[in-house]
């Protein structure tokens, strides 16, 4: 029988609802929307800075971000705002379908983990809030490599945690991005189609694509029953 691919998940906006963040923009910079253009941002310049060679913690980004789009719409952010900002990034609910698709894929025989670019104590408060953290064999942060994804370094760090090669792995993730740089690097990609996420036409394709995590571990555990 064929192995069971380990599965790793991205966890912001993937896995937890990063709308429940917009309230905030809305109130700091009266447009919802601009939490989109935000956390767009954010993955930029993370990626930016990371092709460069400058590391910086992915909370710091973040906050950077924020200071520098309220900077372009002469909005001040107070100590009040940041403290805010942090607080719901760190206790964004799970999407409706997270827990019990996750159960779902535990009980076909998949082991799961974790790989997102916040800082490990971050993620940790967001699963635990989130009441899935248990669910997760192991969690890993882009942070223990000093490289963001899609950088080959943050595929390649969890490769080596876990002792296994590139093809024994299967990235879970809403971001094309994320799915790119993982097949890229040789794993499986599953993308979730998630508000304004959506497959690129060009590059590296995942081999699965769903509309929500349920739909995506339907499509993982009759692929792998088959090729059992």
């Amino acid at each position: 029988m064929a192995a069971l691919p380990l599965i790793v998940f991205d966890v912001n906006e993937t896995l937890l609802d990063l709308g429940t963040m917009e309230p905030t923009f809305q109130r700091i910079f009266g447009d919802k929307n601009a939490m989109r253009l935000w956390f767009a941002d954010l993955i930029l310049y993370s990626a930016a800075l990371t092709v460069a060679g400058c590391y910086v913690p992915f909370t710091d980004i973040g906050s950077a971000v924020m200071k520098m789009l309220a900077d372009t719409r002469g909005i001040k952010i107070s100590g009040q705002d940041k403290k805010e900002l942090t607080d719901k990034f760190s206790t964004m609910p799970p999407h409706p379908e997270v827990p019990a698709a996750l159960r779902k894929l535990r009980a076909a025989g998949f082991r799961l983990f974790t790989l997102t670019d916040n800082l490990l104590e971050v993620q940790t408060r967001q699963l635990e809030h989130g009441g899935i953290v248990d669910l997760f064999e192991r969690r890993f942060s882009a942070d223990g490599v000093k490289h963001h994804k899609p950088s080959r370094e943050a595929y390649a760090y969890v490769e080596k945690e876990l002792g296994a090669e590139p093809s024994q792995f299967c990235l879970i993730a809403c971001h094309t991005w994320d799915t790119l740089g993982a097949v890229a690097a040789g794993w499986e990609g599953a993308l979730i189609k998630r508000v304004g996420n959506d497959v690129l036409g060009v590059g590296p394709q995942p081999q699965i694509v769903g509309n929500d995590l349920n739909d995506v571990a339907d499509q993982l555990i009759a692929r792998h029953k088959a090729s059992a």
